[in-house]
């Protein structure tokens, strides 16, 4: 069976997207009304822009967004998914190009979720590490034992796990893991504890956007961040998103259930490989590409 999946946040890099503008009808017209939507020029970031300028909160995740969707609409019939998935921003991506959500609705929750997400970062100090080296229970059992808000977020593939929430408290799990065997305990340059309570403010100001957006139901499953399995149901699928901000994302176990289910062919659609890398250590046996017009 044929899996698409989808990049999230980080995947960015200068000039992605150009080819596309340049080469299709379809993606220029895309990119034309994203600007539209968005009320300001991303295009002219996303194409000339600086590395620097892509990482703003309000261009990061709609660049991201618009160049995996643009690109699945651009493959036109030789996209035919029969299961999907997206790390994080890359569900909204996946629910966009499953026709879900439209082209506008998908963008219009990805700018309000770039937006919260800011706000919640500025309410308090928080941030990510990403551990190396250590089975996920024992990571989860130095969470627990820490005080302040500290749990697993990314679920990346076996023998890395990202970590979330306080500050001081990502410090002091750091410090225990690398006591504990961790390989690496690094704290990343992210914004904020994204995927940890540290975003509740987030979820309640996204959760009404999407309550107030309409779901339709999937053309082939979509295997959510939240709960790791085949959704089909608009309203589950609703609901599954309005948790995501604050709840782990599941990917290895996401994947490992696409395999499980008959997935034989995973194809990433969107800028970069890093979800062709983590395929490679989550099952080495299944086919990997990236997509490309």
């Amino acid at each position: 069976m044929k899996a698409y999946i989808f990049p999230g946040q980080g995947a960015q890099f200068p000039g992605m997207g150009l080819d596309l503008y340049e080469n299709s009808p379809l993606a220029k017209q895309l990119f034309d009304q994203a600007n539209e939507i968005l009320g300001f020029d991303i295009t002219e970031i996303l194409f000339h822009g600086t590395e620097a300028q892509l990482k703003e909160t309000k261009v990061t995740q709609p660049a991201v967004f618009l160049h995996s969707v643009i690109l699945a609409k651009v493959l036109g019939n030789d996209f035919q998914p029969e299961m999907v998935a997206g790390h994080s921003l890359g569900e909204l991506s996946a629910l966009v190009a499953s026709e879900v959500l439209t082209f506008e609705d998908g963008l219009n929750l990805v700018s309000k979720r770039a937006m919260a997400m800011q706000k919640a970062c500025e309410l308090a100090p928080s941030t990510m590490a990403a551990v190396l080296g250590l089975e996920n229970t024992l990571v989860e059992e130095v969470c627990a034992s820490i005080d302040g808000v500290v749990v697993a977020a990314n679920y990346n593939c076996p023998g890395q796990l990202v970590i979330s929430g306080e500050v001081n408290a990502i410090e002091s799990a750091c410090s225990l893991l690398l006591e504990r065997g961790a390989r690496r305990a690094l704290v990343l340059p992210v914004g904020g504890g994204f995927h940890s309570p540290m975003m509740e403010p987030a979820r309640e100001k996204l959760a009404k956007a999407i309550e107030a957006t309409a779901f339709a139901k999937p053309i082939c499953p979509v295997y959510q961040n939240v709960v790791a399995k085949a959704v089909t149901s608009p309203e589950e699928i609703q609901k599954n998103l309005m948790a995501q901000l604050t709840a782990p994302v599941r990917w290895t176990q996401s994947i490992q259930q696409m395999i499980a289910d008959g997935g034989t062919e995973f194809t990433e659609v969107g800028p970069g490989k890093v979800l062709q890398g983590l395929m490679a250590k989550i099952d080495r046996s299944v086919a990997r590409s990236g997509a490309a017009i």
